[in-house]
């Protein structure tokens, strides 16, 4: 049985990914969030909210994980980060397996996951694509968020590969440091080449 070619998606905080996943759905590739499916998870009546204020007290209440509460009992403490990761990362995998079985008949589909390189997700793919900025635009995007400081911008580069490594290592990289409408060609072109690839 053949099985779609699987691209995983992945880019340093601010590069662009998320914009880059919405143009593959854009262009009818089904695209699976990593994020997006933590959040489902840890909202209201999650299926994880339950082991996570059992490992972190006062880290949930009626609208789910409360995400300022628990970043502030995991953020710089490596332990603890390992032990939320290790109620996360193997649900989230699951429904990884749930998406993948829903579109087996897809000729290619996207798992975008932000640490793809960090968590050895990119042996589990059959492309990788890493999608990319100048540094300067990077800051620039990241630090326009609401709630970022340069301190916390920081923390979360040290804790990525960095991105010049990650280009290294990619099959392909989407430059999202120009316009939206050239990004979104750089997409089309490479959703092109791996359907005639997989033919």
């Amino acid at each position: 049985m053949t099985r779609p070619i699987i691209i995983g998606l992945t880019g340093s905080i601010g590069m662009g990914k998320s914009t880059v996943a919405a143009m593959f759905e854009r262009a009818g590739i089904p695209v699976f969030d990593a994020d997006a499916e933590v959040r489902a998870m840890q909202g209201p009546g999650g299926k994880l909210n339950a082991a996570i204020e059992a490992e972190f007290p006062g880290s949930t209440g009626p609208e789910g994980v409360n995400r300022d509460a628990l970043g502030k009992l995991v953020f710089g403490d490596k332990h603890a980060l390992a032990r939320l990761e290790a109620i996360v990362h193997p649900a989230v995998g699951e429904r990884r397996e749930q998406f993948l079985v829903q579109n087996v008949d897809k000729p290619i589909i996207v798992f975008d996951i932000p640490l793809l390189f960090e968590r050895g997700g990119h042996e589990t793919v059959d492309s990788v694509v890493v999608v990319s900025a100048p540094a300067e635009a990077q800051r620039q995007r990241v630090l326009a968020r609401p709630r970022m400081t340069e301190e916390k911008f920081e923390h979360i580069l040290s804790l990525q590969v960095p991105d010049a490594e990650k280009r290294a290592r990619a099959d392909h990289v989407i430059d999202t440091g120009t316009t939206l409408a050239k990004t979104e060609m750089q997409v089309q072109t490479l959703i092109d080449a791996l359907t005639s690839k997989g033919q």
